[in-house]
């Protein structure tokens, strides 16, 4: 049982910042030039935990409660969600519906943050987020919803220990809902950049505008864990290994 609780671990804390690296250089590639190293992410995050951070008089402990939700929230929700296997330190029969109430908790406190600095600006990242949320969260739970209703039983590990023959088209439908939820839950091309600074396109990355050092590292780390748990799904859905 250590040996499984421990490679989750280190799949859940360490490797979520390397998928950062490994988009951000593929992306590199595509166009032609030599990109960031792939351990960059994991610079970035180290740098921000060595800086101090500023807040605003005018916030309150809902802006500096609103990383601490989001990580925490996006951690906890890893450890529903089977990394190797259908192994994993917390099952229970509805974890299904905890790991998407996790995330929106995480969301709601960010949008929370966002609001609480008084700005119209990132009051608007804060409506945009919300009404994107409103779209990919049924989505998601239909997508969640084929993974269960096959195997009888509403938790992951039920789930996964399912191994359908060749994907019928349910499951390739189901697939291919959950990378749209994806991109939108995780700001991503064509819902959202999380590189651009054009207001007219700018969600999430606005929201976080006012946070800086370990606050904004919470953040970039948090949104790097929830984009590895809708990968590690995803590769379950076209990739079944029990």
């Amino acid at each position: 049982m250590m040996p499984t609780l421990l490679i989750h671990a280190v799949l859940l804390f360490v490797v979520p910042p390397l998928l950062l690296g490994v988009i951000n250089k593929t992306k590199a590639l595509a166009a032609g030039r030599t990109g960031a190293p792939l351990l960059q992410p994991y610079i970035g995050l180290a740098k921000l935990v060595r800086k101090g951070a500023v807040y605003s008089h005018t916030t309150t402990w809902v802006f500096r409660l609103g990383p601490v939700v989001s990580l925490a929230t996006a951690l906890a929700a890893g450890m529903l969600v089977p990394l190797q296997g259908e192994s994993l330190p917390w099952s229970f029969p509805g974890d299904v519906l905890l790991f998407a109430y996790l995330l929106s908790l995480g969301r709601f406190f960010t949008m929370a943050a966002a609001l609480d600095t008084g700005s119209s600006f990132e009051g608007m990242g804060a409506s945009r987020e919300a009404a994107f949320a409103a779209l990919a969260e049924p989505a998601l739970f239909l997508v969640l919803a084929t993974a269960v209703v096959q195997a009888r039983g509403l938790s992951f590990a039920a789930a996964w220990s399912v191994v359908p023959g060749p994907a019928p088209a349910a499951t390739l439908l189901a697939a291919a809902a959950l990378f749209a939820v994806l991109l939108a839950e995780n700001s991503r091309l064509p819902v959202d950049d999380p590189n651009t600074h054009l207001e007219l396109t700018m969600i999430h990355e606005v929201m976080v505008l006012d946070h800086g050092g370990p606050d904004l590292a919470f953040i970039l780390y948090g949104g790097a864990v929830k984009l590895f748990l809708f990968a590690a799904i995803l590769v379950h859905y076209l990739v079944p290994i029990p």
